[in-house]
């Protein structure tokens, strides 16, 4: 029988992307859609490119019945997650999309974001969601926190190099291109078609960018002790994708075999021939993540490129491929969509 999912927040991007994949996926069944600014509308009038499904309509989070449902994605804005995750059961499994989880200590939840969390017991018991280094973690889980789509990217260019102390700690320059998605569905100015096409800029620079916090929580958990990396991410006018350059001092030749190692059995993560760099190009609408090593013309520096797409393998497909372990599914389920090309 399959199993039972809902997904609140499923008029956002994220949202129609958990749809679109699920509705491959032959052991779960979306039996509920929460969406509190449009509930009462189709899926269908919302986003026309999945007028294919036979899907429930949306509806108000507080008027979905629970019983029966296995596990509910939430893919609802920062601060607005952690207040409706405290209220729902106890017992259902939950993969979380938002910010609301990612970090442990509440000290620096504060810090990155502001103010106090509202649901403390919860983010206790959250695990990290970067499937392929806390996978164990996540099958035992009843709610999993999604890494930001910027922080899975860095992290899989340099998470096995900074385990294996093959490059200096000190001297990571992480510089990353992220398509507009990533910025979400709400209506803001510098949005606009008007206001972001024909250029890309910069933004939160001089270490200001929530995922630093993820950034810093990880890496200095696995080196085991503190690392900081130098960041600066750019919005570019592309829909989808994420293009990180990750510059390091350390042997190109000793970097791309600990990478290619690392990742010799993850279905996802795919390490290039050593020179050759990937593209967004490729990734789209997928969740791979492709990963180039490039030497750099001084000897000892050497040049990480991590590529994948924001919504996919950095935030639904992650997502389902989370949900999976946790249902006891194969991790590749409903996954394993060709990139979109050209």
């Amino acid at each position: 029988m399959p199993h039972s999912i809902a997904i609140l927040g499923a008029s956002g991007y994220t949202g129609a992307e958990l749809v679109r994949l699920i509705a491959t996926h032959p052991n779960m069944r979306i039996t509920a859609l929460g969406a509190n600014s449009k509930a009462g509308q189709r899926m269908a009038d919302v986003f026309p490119h999945l007028r294919h499904l036979d899907l429930p309509d949306l509806q108000k989070i507080d008027e979905i019945d629970f019983a029966g449902v296995d596990l509910c994605f939430c893919a609802l804005p920062h601060a607005t997650s952690q207040e409706v995750i405290r209220d729902l059961p106890k017992t259902l499994k939950i993969v979380d999309l938002s910010a609301d989880f990612r970090l442990r200590d509440p000290a620096e939840y504060k810090r990155w974001y502001g103010h106090d969390h509202a649901a403390l017991d919860c983010q206790a018991e959250a695990v990290y969601g970067l499937t392929e280094f806390y996978r164990n973690e996540i099958r035992a889980a009843r709610l999993v926190a999604g890494t930001g789509c910027n922080a899975a990217t860095g992290q899989y260019a340099l998470r096995p190099l900074i385990a294996e102390g093959v490059i200096d700690l000190d001297e990571i320059i992480l510089d990353l291109k992220c398509a507009v998605s990533g910025a979400g569905r709400s209506l803001k100015e510098n949005l606009l078609h008007a206001e972001l096409s024909e250029g890309y800029h910069a933004y939160s620079v001089g270490g200001i960018h929530r995922h630093l916090g993820e950034f810093d929580q990880e890496f200095s958990a696995v080196a085991g002790r503190p690392v900081q990396v130098q960041f600066t991410p750019h919005l570019i006018p592309a829909n989808r994708g994420i293009l990180a350059t990750v510059y390091v001092k350390g042997d190109a030749a000793r970097i791309h075999e600990v990478l290619k190692s690392t990742y010799a059995q993850e279905p996802f993560l795919q390490v290039l021939p050593l020179g050759q760099h990937p593209s967004t190009r490729h990734i789209r609408g997928s969740n791979f993540c492709h990963i180039g090593v490039v030497a750099d013309r001084r000897e000892g520096r050497t040049i990480v490129i991590a590529a994948l797409d924001n919504l996919t393998k950095g935030s639904s497909g992650q997502a389902l491929q989370n949900a999976n372990l946790m249902l006891g599914e194969d991790e590749t389920t409903g996954l394993m969509l060709a990139p979109c090309f050209p």
